[in-house]
């Protein structure tokens, strides 16, 4: 009896041992050594870890997502080591339906995990709705049960899933309160509560089908003043921000630890530097991390900027590899652009900027380490 409690003991204490193993790529270090009865062990390390490239260039090529327009297009991005591509409207849609030469094939053909995002949200935000199916705005879904809700995700996640698409920018945590065109039916409504509510049924249904949703556009467009398609418009003051704007992320990012998070354009008076945009400016990302606001919490998701080729907040002040260069030295974990042109320079831009200490080689890691636990989280 004696030497079976003592056994039983010392399986408790490792069991103790084991929950308090640490998982964030952000708390866990490179090598962890415990010490038990001066007994080293190694911990296991974790998997995104284990898949960050060593080189350092495709180290930086991973935090990239890149629009494709073909079979051939995409195939040139990956060879460059991309860690993602997004189908805009105007690809060619036999990237997603030619046998051969889709991107279940490329899938097929490239042995390292990748992913492929897509804007579909419903109703005017739907790329490819001719082969992916039609769906209902946003505003019409949020009038519906929680089942429909719900089941409507999973339909699109679905439907996207079959084509090879395993993220889905989507859904909006933008409010629709001031009548902002380009924020209207596509928003679940102007209350923050029934966003976060659909939100989270959307999301859930996406996730039942194996595809990761990215909330937008952080930290909330619904109240700024204009489209920043065509200019850098500006939010209220983050102060205004706090209590409304933020409260659907809130509510809705500790149910969704690992889904990633869209950091939107505009200038957000109050944080940092008030005529900076939101993608480009390292305290609305500190933000984003911290949860420092009104009932937030630590973000440790994947942060992906919007288009920083197709939206003038960002084309009328700088190139496309300058910015890409800045927003993943702001913060971003991916830097999105759907032209994908100048995808070499903007690798190397990035790259000499580790080389030279502008941006320092653990934020690359870090940030490839949260990609890579994404590529887990939606593998094929």
């Amino acid at each position: 009896m004696r030497a079976s409690i003592t056994g039983f003991l010392a399986l408790c204490a490792a069991l103790m041992l084991s929950a308090c193993t640490p998982t964030d790529p952000e708390s866990t270090p490179e090598t962890s050594l415990a010490t038990v009865t001066n007994t080293v062990t190694e911990t296991p390390a974790n998997p995104a870890q284990q898949r960050v490239p060593e080189d350092l260039r495709m180290r930086v090529a991973s935090l990239m997502v890149v629009g494709v327009t073909s079979y051939d297009d995409a195939r040139a991005a990956l060879d460059q080591g991309v860690g993602g591509l997004i189908i805009p409207s105007w690809a060619d849609p036999a990237l997603l339906t030619e046998e051969g030469r889709n991107i279940n094939a490329l899938r097929e053909e490239f042995k390292r995990p990748f992913i492929v995002a897509i804007d579909f949200e419903g109703g005017r935000v739907q790329r490819h709705s001719q082969i992916l199916g039609s769906f209902p705005s946003p505003r019409d879904l949020a009038k519906q049960s929680d089942d429909v809700i719900q089941g409507t995700g999973y339909d699109i996640g679905t439907r996207l899933r079959e084509h090879g698409i395993n993220v889905d920018y989507a859904p909006l945590l933008d409010l629709d309160v001031t009548d902002l065109d380009i924020v209207g039916d596509r928003a679940f409504g102007p209350s923050p509560d029934r966003v976060a509510e659909v939100a989270t049924l959307f999301a859930q249904g996406l996730i039942d089908a194996r595809v990761a949703p990215t909330f937008k556009h952080f930290p909330g467009h619904g109240r700024a003043s204009g489209d920043t398609h065509h200019t850098l418009a500006v939010t209220p003051h983050v102060d205004e921000l706090y209590g409304f704007d933020l409260a659907p992320y809130a509510a809705v990012l500790p149910k969704f630890p690992n889904a990633s998070v869209m950091v939107g354009h505009m200038a957000v008076p109050g944080v940092g530097e008030d005529d900076l945009p939101a993608s480009l400016n390292p305290a609305i990302y500190e933000l984003l991390r911290s949860g420092d606001y009104p009932g937030g919490s630590p973000f440790h998701g994947v942060a992906v900027t919007d288009d920083l080729s197709g939206m003038r907040a960002i084309t009328d002040h700088m190139s496309t590899p300058e910015a890409v260069r800045r927003a993943i030295a702001a913060g971003a974990d991916q830097a999105l652009w759907s032209s994908g042109t100048d995808l070499p320079a903007a690798i190397d831009g990035v790259v000499a900027a580790v080389n030279n200490g502008d941006i320092p080689e653990e934020r690359i890691t870090t940030a490839a380490t949260r990609v890579q636990q994404q590529f887990i989280d939606t593998e094929f």
